[in-house]
Formats: structure tokens, sequence, C-alpha cells
């Protein structure tokens, strides 16, 4: 017997997968996720767990059929696995096994992009990444859009929030940053990246694509002053050493802002950083 159909399927119930999962519980949703060893933290949320890995497709039978999906898998560096593997190949199995939703909502990420010249990127540029997690990452979109036309792929900055803040050990132990400090950054606080999710649910148009960034890149000089600032840390330093070839790019989320009525609560790290740090366990 098929299980019943939910409302919301998330595929990759982790850091971002969790809030999502919380704000549709909230509105009265029946949400189901699939879980490697989460079982019972997803229960506690009101999410009905299934226990299952994309790359074991035997055990994507008991994925519930639902009306909107949320791919949200990440690479989990314990595993063992290629990021080949989990995003390509776990992808390919996932898609081969669940029914068609009205909403495949895929969560990508900025790294299709291989501009270093520090210009400004939209949907519209070139997608030619030069690092190989770019490329992956640009091969799943591909898969993604050749098996379901109509997925809405959403092109993710760096996600931060409590408890995720970037080199935090580094500059709590005082140790010097590898990089160019005059670099950008761009950035999306967590909860701003759960609000695009449910805009996009509702607004997107199928097929369509969109960054998710917050209003304002930020030289990685600024922001790491004032998270070492926020941690009270030693103030943070760079070794600037040759990054030849490395990402640097502002990526514009006007097409989110415009076309989803999406709005960042956290426009930039001015405002996001310090209450990630303080609902932060430090």
């Amino acid at each position: 017997m098929a299980p019943p159909t939910v409302d919301a399927l998330i595929i990759g119930c982790g850091y971002l997968g969790r809030r999502v999962a919380a704000r549709w519980v909230a509105a009265g949703r029946r949400v189901a996720a699939l879980t490697r060893r989460n079982a019972a933290a997803l229960a506690a949320l009101g999410v009905e767990p299934v226990v299952g890995d994309v790359l074991d497709p035997a055990t994507l039978r008991g994925l519930p059929p639902a009306r909107v999906v949320l791919y949200a898998v990440g690479t989990d560096r314990g595993s063992g696995k290629t990021m080949q593997e989990v995003y390509v190949h776990g992808l390919g199995h996932v898609l081969g096994t669940i029914r068609p939703p009205e909403r495949f909502v895929y969560v990508s990420s900025t790294g299709v992009y291989g501009q270093t010249d520090g210009s400004w990127v939209d949907e519209a540029s070139p997608t030619e990444p030069a690092e190989e997690s770019g490329r992956v990452v640009l091969e799943a979109e591909q898969l993604v859009r050749a098996r379901l036309p109509g997925a809405i792929v959403l092109r993710f900055a760096g996600i931060y929030g409590p408890d995720r803040l970037l080199r935090k050990q580094l500059l709590l132990k005082g140790e010097p940053l590898v990089g160019d400090a005059d670099k950008w950054l761009n950035l999306i606080h967590v909860d701003d990246g759960a609000g695009a999710v449910l805009a996009a649910e509702m607004k997107a148009v199928p097929g369509g694509t969109y960054t998710i960034a917050d209003d304002e890149p930020v030289s990685r000089r600024d922001f790491y002053t004032l998270l070492a600032q926020l941690l009270n840390a030693p103030p943070a330093r760079f070794d600037h050493r040759a990054e030849a070839g490395a990402a640097n790019r502002r990526v514009s989320n006007r097409a989110a802002r415009e076309q989803l009525g999406w709005v960042p609560r956290y426009p930039s790290y001015r405002e996001g950083l310090p209450a990630a740090v303080a609902e932060s366990i430090m």
C-alpha cells in the first residue's frame, strides 16, 4: 500500500530544511522528511520522518506523495561519499522514485557562477564555474531541468545563522584567515533563506531560477572584523596568499524581491550577524 499523501516533503531536512519544516508545521500543514539518523528530532518538530538515504534507492520507496517537495541535500563530510555521488547520483535516485509534485523547489548554490572580477551576477549571468564543486552543482541543476522542467531552482549564497558562524573557531583562536580580505562574500541568514523557499513555493513561475542572497555583498574584511568583535575574539587577521581564479562576485537578489515579493528580514550582515551570534550556543 502506498503511503498517504502529505502537503510537503523535504529531502535534506538539515540546517535550512528544518526551518522550512517548522514554518510549514506552524501553518498546519502535514510535513514529511527523509532522514538517515534524525527521526526522533524531526518527530519532535511535528514532522513525519521517513528513514532512508538518497544513495540507497531501495530506502526511498517509503517516500509519500506530496504536493510540494523541497530538495535541499548537502554534502555530509563525514559520510565518505563524493559530492558527485550525493548531488547528482542521489538526486537521480529521488527523481526516479517520487511521483512528480505540483511544486518542486530545488536548493542550488551561487557556486555555479565562475566570475572572479567582482562583477554583479544574476539569473541571466553565465554559469561557467571554475571549481569542481561548482561544476557538480551545475550538473545537478541540469539534471533537475531535464527531468522536471517546471522545477524551481533557488541559487543560494552562503548560509549563516545561529550556530553556523563562518570561521568562528579560527577567529577565537586568533589564527589568520587565508584569503584576500577585500574579495566579496555573498550571504543569506538561514531564516531569510527559509522565507525565500516559502515565497518561491507560492509565487515562483514554473521553471524559474532565482538567486537568494541578502541586499548587500560584504568584503571578507568587514564581515570578519564585525564577527570577531561580536565574539570578543582577537581582531581578524588575514593571510593574503594568492588566490588565482578564486570566486569574487556580487550576487543580486532583485528578481527574488520583485517576482516573489520576498524581503529579507536581515538585509545585510550588519543586522543578521549580531542576531546570529546572540542566538548561538557559545
